[in-house]
């Protein structure tokens, strides 16, 4: 399946932290953008898994991110490059019954790709949000989505991911999440 289902789907956000996010070439796109999926993931009732990449040294995830979710969201702590060397990550992922992996973070050609390609070796269809993804150069950046999809990855936008999970403009959630957009 290509077409991304709410009721089948994750987000998984990966290292969006305020060291991290400073370094990239795309900062302003990426902030935007993660806060645009964060937020329609919330209304839509998708859930959220949130790894921060050695936080004591690289900070925490973004307010923009934050202040979004709920007051008791868990923050996975990691300091592999696949967030799902984290058990407690990839239980997370497993309960969850769900196959869609829709993920994006920093940096794109290190924890991003290495994620997916964990993710995909563990039977996860992977779509990978592109404009919310960041790399400090953007070489690194399109050999990081190459690669990605090379192995088999979707490589999408915040659009299209949103208008995939609304599936219709007659969703119930169609004017808030559009509202997100405009």
């Amino acid at each position: 399946m290509a077409i991304l289902d709410a009721e089948n789907s994750f987000v998984l956000i990966i290292d969006v932290q305020e060291k991290l996010l400073n370094a990239v070439f795309n900062r302003t796109s990426l902030e935007k953008k993660a806060e645009i999926i964060t937020k329609a993931a919330n209304i839509l009732n998708i859930p959220i898994i949130i790894t921060e990449q050695y936080p004591k040294g690289l900070g925490y995830t973004i307010d923009g991110i934050r202040s979004v979710l709920p007051d008791d969201m868990v923050y996975f702590d990691k300091t592999a490059f696949s967030a799902l060397e984290n058990k407690e990550v990839f239980n997370k992922l497993e309960a969850s019954s769900r196959k869609q992996a829709v993920l994006f973070g920093i940096e794109t050609h290190i924890c991003v790709s290495q994620t997916a390609a964990a993710l995909m070796n563990a039977g996860y269809e992977v779509h990978v949000i592109k404009d919310a993804c960041g790399s400090r150069a953007e070489l690194e950046y399109s050999a990081g989505l190459n690669k990605m999809k090379d192995n088999g990855a979707h490589i999408i936008t915040t659009e299209i991911a949103l208008f995939e999970w609304l599936k219709s403009a007659k969703h119930p959630n169609f004017k808030e999440i559009q509202s997100l957009i405009k």
